[in-house]
């Protein structure tokens, strides 16, 4: 498959998911601008590959979205392709959440989305092509315990790819969420350290404690998930639409 004709933007990809997507892509021939609010990391990944270019952006502002997407659109031309990979994580028991949690929650990974898609949008209906692709997680798919927040604001995020999904179907759009359980990222190193402080466990029983949810036994590869994006994104995968995709072994 190839993108070489393709602009795609990928927003928190200086590391992890993020930035397996934006390397994946470039291997395809895309142009890629990943942006995220530490410059040291976007840099480094964009001093390596020459089509990966970068923004310093914080999802939560539609300002610094605009300016960013400005700059991007210079260098690579119109936005083709949007990957909403910017999120955040937390843990508490919903007896000790706060108004603050829930809405820090809300504005990494739902407004987030919101902010980028509707910055990005007006570039698919002039071409009347694009690709949407919502990297939320299973969390969004089921409840787990201690992450209330976070699993509310996921469940959010599909439903807003859903239901744009039903307005672009028509104009050559599609809009998918990719749900994957526990990721090999630092994002889940730092929640085997949460569970490990809140309950004693060592690394090897906290690391088990998150994978017992996957009949496979095991964390999801970044890897895995940049291969979905890229299939989403190529004209095989046009009927596609409206969709959160599991990638959890068989969880859900």
């Amino acid at each position: 498959m190839t993108l070489s004709d393709k602009h795609c933007l990928v927003t928190g990809g200086g590391s992890g998911v993020g930035a397996a997507i934006a390397v994946n892509l470039a291997a395809c021939g895309a142009n890629v601008t990943i942006t995220g609010r530490r410059k040291a990391p976007l840099k480094a990944l964009s001093d390596r590959i020459d089509t990966i270019a970068y923004c310093v952006c914080d999802v939560t502002s539609p300002s610094e979205i605009s300016i960013s997407l400005a700059s991007a659109r210079t260098m690579f031309g119109p936005i083709d392709i949007a990957v909403a990979n910017a999120g955040a994580a937390s843990s508490k028991p919903f007896g000790k959440l706060t108004t603050q949690d829930l809405t820090a929650m809300l504005d990494v990974n739902l407004l987030g989305v919101f902010h980028t898609y509707q910055a990005v949008l007006p570039d698919m209906l002039a071409a009347q092509w694009g690709r949407l692709i919502t990297i939320a997680s299973t969390a969004g798919l089921k409840g787990y315990g201690y992450v209330s927040a976070y699993s509310a604001a996921k469940h959010a995020a599909i439903g807003l790819t859903r239901s744009l999904a039903l307005e672009v179907a028509r104009k050559g759009i599609t809009a998918n969420a990719i749900c994957p359980s526990y990721v090999d990222t630092p994002m889940t190193d730092r929640t085997i350290d949460n569970i490990m402080a809140q309950t004693g466990r060592d690394k090897h029983a906290a690391t088990q404690a998150l994978i017992a949810g996957n009949p496979q036994g095991r964390l999801i590869q970044p890897a895995e998930i940049a291969d979905t994006v890229a299939f989403l994104c190529g004209d095989q995968a046009a009927a596609i639409n409206g969709q959160a995709i599991s990638l959890s072994g068989g969880e859900i």
